[in-house]
């Protein structure tokens, strides 16, 4: 009875002893954080760091240019009809760099949320372009399996525009002002059925 108890014991032992090798040999991983000085904000947070054209511009001048044009009884027709639109690069003429792209593909992608069907353009329309050759003539494919050319439709309207910049600075102040001004063209025609503008006015302390 002994040494039975005692068998217990030293099996109890060798037990405890594995649970604290293997505890020792177990990490706790937690999340990598890469540089203590990132954190995530509010994308649709004001953003005020400087007067340049930033991501809250984008923001409003997007929202502001997509519900004037929804709102016009030819894209409601166009819609009902499922014509297509295109858009042209906004043209950059402020001081400033920035991908003006931002804005048509937002505008673009609030658009076809509203039912809007549009057409590529510009380097997408090039890379079309390449896939339909390589598929109906590089001889790498199969020709009852590829696409065929001839097939692409024309848009019936097209959206372009420009941002300009004014810019006003003392010792104390800096004070910019920016313009954006969209259209709406029918292409048959080259008549312009509509267009709009967002002002904004941005100034810092120097």
């Amino acid at each position: 009875m002994q040494g039975q108890f005692k068998s217990e014991i030293r099996f109890t032992l060798l037990a405890s002893t594995l649970v604290l090798a293997l505890a020792g040999c177990t990490t706790i991983s937690s999340p990598t954080v890469g540089g203590g000085n990132v954190s995530y904000g509010d994308a649709k947070a004001v953003e005020t760091v400087t007067t340049d054209l930033g991501s809250t511009d984008i923001q409003m001048i997007s929202e502001k240019m997509t519900q004037s044009l929804i709102q016009h009884p030819l894209i409601q027709d166009l819609i009902r009809k499922r014509q297509l639109l295109m858009a042209s690069p906004v043209k950059n003429k402020t001081s400033e760099y920035f991908d003006t792209r931002l804005i048509t593909d937002t505008i673009l992608t609030q658009l076809q949320k509203s039912g809007v069907r549009y057409a590529i353009e510009g380097e997408d329309m090039q890379n079309q372009v390449d896939e339909l050759r390589r598929q109906n003539q590089s001889g790498l494919y199969d020709k009852g399996k590829s696409v065929k050319m001839g097939k692409m439709q024309g848009a019936k309207f097209r959206i372009d525009g420009s941002i300009s910049s004014i810019v006003k600075k003392n010792a104390d102040i800096k004070d910019v002002y920016y313009k954006m001004n969209l259209r709406l063209v029918e292409i048959e025609t080259g008549i312009v059925e509509w267009s709009d503008e967002k002002d904004i006015r941005k100034s810092a302390r120097r």
